[in-house]
């Protein structure tokens, strides 16, 4: 059989990339200890208002200058501890964020922040923040939950 020199090129070099992305996912696998996420932080979604980090969503004090922010989503509102939607968190403040959703599939993302999650029944989702800059920010869902979608926003705000 005879092949183009092209030939040979393109399957020394489709193999040579393959090796390489094999050789990077087993490193970060294997020795860095990178694994997926894992489903062992279940609940079932018609109980999520007798587990024990939903009973009272809003914004807790957990540590010096350190807050534990629980939201719970249900059908086109986030439930945030109270009724005007707004959360104040001091500038600087490390926040560990823990949501999950009692109906559908929800977005989570704060608008000009790394914070994005996807709310799933049945699972808890987190995330860690600081808030570094003061400002007013926006907690939006950002995966099509229905007809009110639109409605589901609250309000986060950091002072100085």
């Amino acid at each position: 059989m005879n092949m183009h020199k092209y030939e040979k090129i393109w399957i020394f070099f489709g193999s040579a990339t393959l090796l390489v992305f094999l050789t990077l996912v087993g490193i970060s696998a294997f020795y860095m200890g990178n694994k997926p996420p894992s489903c062992a932080v279940t609940l079932d979604p018609e109980t999520v208002r007798e587990h024990t980090l939903f009973k009272e969503p809003g914004l807790k004090e957990i540590g010096d200058n350190e807050y534990q922010l629980t939201i719970v989503a249900s059908a086109f509102d986030y439930d945030v501890g109270n009724p005007e939607k707004v959360i104040e968190i001091p500038k600087g403040a490390k926040v560990h964020v823990s949501s999950t959703t009692t109906d559908v599939i929800h977005g989570f993302e704060i608008a000009g922040t790394n914070v994005n999650m996807m709310l799933e029944p049945g699972y808890i989702s987190t995330y860690t923040n600081t808030f570094k800059n003061a400002g007013t920010y926006t907690l939006v869902c950002n995966e099509y939950c229905g007809v009110g979608h639109h409605l589901m926003s609250a309000t986060i705000e950091v002072v100085e």
